[in-house]
């Protein structure tokens, strides 16, 4: 009897348990993996290859792409190990890791971008919902599965002449693309596993800042990133775009960026979905945050198919352009599905941005636009100042349903009607919403 009793006990708390998990929007379980914040220890990682130790000199004017990339090249032929940077200022174009090999940055220490376009190579690679030809990144990782990135230290993309050029050649030709002028992104992660991203400052990218493609089980933790908005704007800087991967965990970090601070992709174009080169994103969180001044703290587009199960929470926003931003293209079938956002407190100018996306479109002799929708997204437990509540644009091209806001406290300059009409299945529960000069009795 004791048995059956005990048996009953432990069935009982295994439910409870099961009841208390933490689950993704869609009711699924969050797996384990994302309660592990364990700090990265570089003794685990193999032998230390310290490039100072191998012929790679402290003067910060002279491109050391080829000396760096032999001490990467021989940590691989020795078995793998760890390169690290010492305190000092390394100039450097584009490097490339291999499985076993790891970088590390200690205090004091920056890998410097080349502001030369030259010293990063034309690859196969990935941009803007593409696979194309394009200039490699300053670092990069291709099938690394276990690939880290620590720090204290900084890698810096010393973007200043990109953007000038970029602004320059905008300012002779308005329709000129993101990808006319010639910029390198900060950091590239493709085809890669288990990867882990700690503790450093990324800062004054070029173009993207941190690009994930069909990579899964990814941290990013503890990171400082950063890029200008004045007094030369940094244009596209992107802090983390997530394209085609799968359980991404972005926690601790500070994003500030003259773009999106984080922003799903995953292709683009009338086929976009039957393209194995894009893919949709899955199980992302996004938690304790702090962002400083950005487009939008979260975007779904503009080059996107498919995102499902998506957390941000527990994160403060300053001076973001727009909390959630949903880019609806007209000329690639999409589907944004439970995404929550939940226990947020700030100010953005927008609360909830919602509009077709028609930059540089293209429907490829496509008759018509392509349907797309977005539904079950959560937005609860938030106290926010913004311009405008709700800024919603109704079209034919998409559909809105089963959208939820509650326990919402706004002050806002612009409080437009809550939109029941063309978003099937609202809900909304403990909404205030006051001028923007009035408080809310917290």
């Amino acid at each position: 009897m004791r048995t059956i009793y005990g048996l009953w006990i432990c069935a009982f708390i295994a439910v409870l348990n099961a009841s208390a998990q933490d689950l993704f929007p869609d009711g699924t379980p969050i797996p384990d993996w994302f309660n592990d914040k364990q700090a990265i220890d570089i003794n685990l990682l193999g032998r230390h290859y310290r490039i100072s130790d191998y012929g790679v000199t402290t003067d910060s004017s002279a491109v050391q792409t080829e000396q760096i990339q032999a001490v990467i090249n021989k940590a691989h032929d020795d078995g793998g190990g760890v390169i690290i940077i010492p305190k000092g200022t390394f100039l450097s174009g584009s490097l490339f890791f291999k499985p076993g090999t790891h970088l590390h940055l200690e205090e004091g220490a920056v890998l410097k971008g080349s502001d030369d376009i030259s010293h990063f190579p034309l690859r196969m690679t990935r941009m803007e919902g593409q696979t194309l030809r394009y200039f490699a990144a300053l670092v990069n990782a291709d099938g690394v599965d276990g690939f880290s990135l620590s720090g204290p230290g900084t890698i810096n993309g010393n973007g200043l002449r990109y953007w000038k050029a970029f602004w320059l050649r905008r300012e002779f030709n308005p329709q000129c693309t993101n990808m006319d002028e010639m910029r390198p992104r900060l950091i590239y992660i493709s085809n890669s596993n288990n990867v882990r991203i700690a503790g450093l400052s990324l800062i004054n990218s070029p173009f993207w800042t941190t690009h994930l493609y069909k990579c899964e089980n990814v941290r990013l933790q503890n990171l400082y990133i950063f890029s200008p908005s004045s007094p030369v704007k940094a244009p596209s800087a992107d802090a983390v775009d997530i394209d085609a991967c799968a359980n991404v965990h972005i926690t601790g970090c500070y994003m500030s960026v003259n773009d999106d601070a984080v922003a799903l992709k995953g292709g683009k174009g009338p086929t976009a979905d039957r393209d194995p080169n894009n893919g949709g994103n899955r199980n992302i969180i996004i938690e304790d945050c702090t962002y400083g001044f950005c487009h939008s703290a979260l975007t779904c587009g503009s080059e996107s198919i498919h995102n499902r199960n998506i957390i941000f929470r527990r994160s403060t926003v300053d001076r973001a352009q727009r909390l959630l931003w949903l880019k609806m293209r007209p000329d690639t079938p999409q589907r944004y599905e439970y995404i929550l956002l939940e226990d947020i407190a700030g100010n953005a100018a927008n609360f909830l941005y919602v509009h077709p996306w028609t930059q540089f479109f293209d429907l490829k002799g496509h008759p018509a636009p392509l349907p797309s929708r977005a539904s079950h997204i959560v937005m609860r437990n938030i106290n926010l100042d913004c311009s405008t509540f709700l800024n919603i644009e109704k079209s034919d091209q998409y559909e809105l349903s089963d959208f939820v806001f509650e326990n919402l406290k706004i002050r806002a300059d612009k409080n437009h009607p809550l939109p029941a009409g063309y978003i099937h299945n609202l809900r909304q529960a403990n909404i205030a919403i006051v001028p923007a000069r009035a408080q809310v009795n917290l």
